[in-house]
């Protein structure tokens, strides 16, 4: 019997946390979202100049504002992270928050994260070394949480010595990682480390493709998807599969109307999909939507997709 859909919203970290923070999160609790999740980054895109917090300091905050909601990262990247402090602070947020925590995880890209931390003379990663990269990065960390009673771990780019993370995740035998990942060596860790893969369709498409091909090119990738796991030696129905909307060519359209996000999620529940995840409303922003719409589709698509 195949699972019914999860719906869960991504809450951006602009907001004071006394002034509007804690409301929208405990909001979004109240609106029955299965997760609620947050960017990790240093700065992004067309917010840069504006409020912009830490994630995993926000994602504690929210932890301890809400009860039952799942919470996370959507996505966190080697961009400006070590696996060895990241695991401390995952640990003690997976115990906060009662064993509640997703972490999302991708290679990242270009932009501030990726050279806000170089000296003037350094040159940004390259793609190759971004993905060898999150390949080691993937690796140490899983051994990290997987292993709280000390790890070692010598590689190219990271490095441990017994670092430990006593009592280690509430979450056994650790909290799950949310692999995002397109290309064929992404889509090799999401089958080796992965609990769940995030995908936000495909970049090419998104200026001037159509929501039909963007379909197609997602079920191409669910099928590589698939092929990974096979060699992994895993069944792909193991894993959840996430859509992080607003990056497909359908942009916010189907955030217009309850009857057209029961048509986009419907679509994309065909292909396999187990979870969507849909963007808090930001007014003056890509992000913006009726906030009315928004939490009519948050209470009722569930139910009418069955």
């Amino acid at each position: 019997m195949t699972a019914p859909l999860r719906l869960s919203t991504v809450i951006l970290p602009v907001y004071r946390w006394n002034e509007a923070g804690r409301a929208v999160w405990q909001r979004a609790e109240e609106l029955g979202f299965h997760a609620a999740y947050t960017y990790d980054h240093l700065a992004w895109r067309t917010f840069r100049d504006g409020p912009w917090f830490g994630a995993l300091p926000t994602l504690t905050a929210a932890a301890a504002a809400t009860d039952t909601m799942r919470l996370g990262t959507l996505v966190t990247s080697p961009n400006f992270r070590h696996p060895v402090t990241l695991a401390k602070e995952l640990i003690s947020l997976d115990d906060i928050s009662g064993g509640r925590i997703t972490l999302g995880i991708g290679a990242g890209g270009n932009g501030f994260d990726a050279t806000t931390l170089l000296k003037a003379d350094e040159e940004p990663w390259t793609p190759r070394e971004r993905a060898d990269r999150f390949g080691e990065f993937l690796t140490l960390l899983d051994q990290l949480l997987s292993e709280p009673a000390g790890t070692t771990y010598e590689g190219r780019f990271y490095s441990a010595t017994e670092a430990r993370n006593v009592p280690g995740c509430v979450q056994r035998p650790r909290l799950p990682f949310a692999v995002a990942a397109t290309g064929p060596r992404g889509l090799r860790l999401a089958a080796r480390h992965g609990q769940a893969w995030v995908t936000t369709g495909d970049p090419k498409l998104y200026e001037t493709g159509t929501p039909e091909q963007s379909v197609e090119a997602i079920g191409d990738q669910l099928t590589k998807l698939g092929k990974a796991c096979a060699e992994a030696g895993r069944d792909a129905a193991e894993l959840d599969k996430i859509l992080l909307t607003g990056f497909t060519p359908d942009r916010g359209r189907p955030l217009e109307s309850l009857d057209a996000f029961v048509d986009f999620a419907g679509r994309h529940a065909e292909l396999g999909f187990t979870e969507i995840v849909i963007h808090w409303p930001i007014a003056e922003s890509a992000f913006a939507a009726d906030q009315k719409v928004f939490e009519r589709i948050a209470t009722e698509a569930v139910a009418q997709l069955g």
